[in-house]
């Protein structure tokens, strides 16, 4: 999806994108439009909340007056505004996550990939973090989430895609856990 691979067959188009055709100079105005969230987080360790975020801007070129307009919208929307100056070792590993999340979010992606995000998180963070998933879906981001997690998808109720082996074995509209 984020262009790291051509799929062996079929096409992917992500906002008008085909990846089955994309330049390699144009992969990086494709990721500005999707967000993704790891499971590790990558955060830089010597860099606050602040900076972490604004990296994201920093390293795609954004003027001053973006970065600062910007990095505390998105860092009131996962509840880390009155954080901004700690750094990731201070803070939990939810809020370490909604950190990973802010920093998808800089761009105002169409898309948000979420590769097992709640992983490495206890039930609380997790529930947390779902919730927030669902409220940045609910302002108009599509949100893909990736998780193992059984309890996350029942609780969802929202389409589940099922794939074992590469392969497309199951599409719900309001699905469970299959595997």
């Amino acid at each position: 999806i984020i262009a790291e691979e051509k799929p062996t067959s079929g096409r992917i188009i992500i906002g008008g994108w085909d990846i089955t055709k994309i330049e390699s100079y144009e992969i990086p105005y494709l990721r500005r439009q999707i967000g993704v969230v790891f499971q590790d987080f990558k955060l830089l360790p010597k860099m606050t909340v602040y900076e972490n975020v604004a990296f994201a801007l920093q390293t795609c070129g954004a003027k001053k007056r973006k970065i600062t307009d910007t990095v505390p919208q998105v860092l009131k929307i996962v509840g880390l505004d009155n954080k901004m100056d700690r750094y990731p070792h201070q803070l939990s590993g939810g809020e370490q996550q909604r950190v990973v999340i802010a920093r998808s979010l800089v761009h105002r992606p169409k898309l948000l990939i979420a590769d097992e995000p709640t992983g490495n998180l206890d039930s609380i963070n997790t529930k947390e973090i779902i919730d927030l998933l669902l409220k940045i879906n609910e302002i108009g981001t599509t949100v893909l989430l990736v998780t193992h997690n059984r309890e996350v998808v029942n609780n969802l109720k929202k389409r589940v895609i099922t794939i074992d082996n590469g392969e497309i074995v199951s599409d719900q509209e309001r699905g469970r856990y299959l595997l």
